[in-house]
């Protein structure tokens, strides 16, 4: 039974999970030198900022532009305070607020910041400090590009990386590729509707349908053989849709994208609940992982590629993102062979399991479609 609850609580991760799994929290820095001067913005969503400051005077969840003027001159303080530029010796480039503006983007609103400051001489490196939302937040990113003359760097702050130092010449490709690789399994992580896709896949795959009923496989090998194969379509199919994406050969609305990747799990769930296909997954993952490749571009866009070592960003994010999913099959497929004899594997993990992630999708569903209150 301890094995039971182990399954069930790794499916329970999932199925809490916010419906908005395309839509962490994260905030763009953007930066220019010239010289010793820097020029730039930083946005961040309203629903975010009200974690830094008291915006919402009135209590009434709704943040207007009057709210975010009042709160101006603590927005300003608060810039120096999570916003650090430094030389190489230590010297700081104070950057200060300049115009408060509101962006309006399909997710809400944003407040753009945007910043000037000097540094006391031109630097040759550049010590970056991000340190918004952490403590609140672990899942916040903050995510920066820097351009200095035709030079461009990008960097991703997190909980465990809040300083980030720069040269200003070309960027290290080792540096982008552990970047972009890390990046790549937090996108994975906190991609829960990917996670639940994923799951839903692999929840059938100890079992083999017989007329009207399921059987248990006799090996681990009648088992991993299907995995690895559903694995490697959805890999083959979302790198397909990810490059085209992010070489702009090919890229749908981001809110169709979505829309389609909630559709693509209530469908998974549902074939686990009245099974059409049966047999041969790899098809069905090879055909919705097509549409998970645009979410994984979108997220990988908000990233920004660095310029000259786009290639390489890419590789790294769409590796970070596999052994993200390998992770995943590493713990299921052992705990799930060990219980497919049961029948609380069966009725509870495969029937109740694929119940409430179709629920879960189905939610997402609507709220895409704009169908809810929210």
């Amino acid at each position: 039974m301890r094995g039971v609850r182990g399954l069930v609580a790794l499916l329970l991760l999932t199925l809490m999970a916010p419906a908005q799994a395309h839509r962490p929290s994260d905030a763009e820095w953007n930066l220019e030198l010239q010289g010793t001067t820097l020029r730039g913005h930083w946005t961040m969503a309203l629903r975010d900022l009200e974690g830094l400051a008291d915006l919402d005077r009135d209590g009434n969840r709704r943040l207007t532009w009057g709210e975010l003027r009042r709160a101006e001159p603590a927005l300003a303080a608060l810039v120096p305070q999570l916003l650090s530029v430094q030389t190489e010796s230590g010297e700081p480039c104070e950057l200060r607020l300049s115009m408060l503006r509101v962006q309006q983007r399909e997710d809400g609103g944003y407040a753009w910041m945007d910043l000037d400051g000097d540094c006391p001489r031109p630097p040759r490196q550049l010590a970056l400090g991000y340190a918004a939302l952490f403590p609140i937040d672990p899942s916040h990113r903050g995510l920066l590009q820097l351009r200095s003359g035709e030079q461009a760097w990008t960097a991703v702050f997190a909980p465990e990386q809040q300083r980030h130092e720069i040269e200003l010449g070309q960027p290290a490709a080792p540096g982008v590729l552990a970047t972009y690789l890390r990046e790549g399994v937090h996108h994975i992580w906190i991609g829960y509707d990917h996670l639940a896709f994923l799951l839903v896949l692999l929840l059938p795959a100890v079992l083999r349908r017989q007329a009207d009923h399921w059987q248990p496989v006799t090996r681990l090998r009648e088992a991993l053989v299907p995995v690895v194969g559903t694995v490697t379509a959805f890999t083959v199919a979302h790198s397909i849709t990810l490059v085209l994406s992010v070489l702009d050969l090919l890229r749908p609305p981001t809110a169709a994208v979505e829309l389609a990747i909630a559709g693509s799990v209530l469908l998974a769930a549902l074939n686990n609940l009245w099974p059409i296909l049966t047999r041969q997954h790899w098809r069905l993952a090879f055909l919705f992982g097509l549409l998970h490749g645009f979410g994984f571009a979108a997220a990988l866009q908000d990233l920004g590629l660095p310029t000259g070592l786009r290639g390489l960003a890419l590789l790294g994010f769409n590796l970070g993102v596999e052994l993200g999913q390998l992770a995943v099959v590493a713990v299921f497929v052992p705990l799930a062979f060990m219980l497919r004899n049961t029948r609380a594997y069966r009725l509870g993990a495969l029937g109740l399991g694929s119940l409430l992630i179709a629920v879960l999708a189905a939610g997402w569903l609507l709220e895409r479609a704009g169908l809810t209150g929210s």
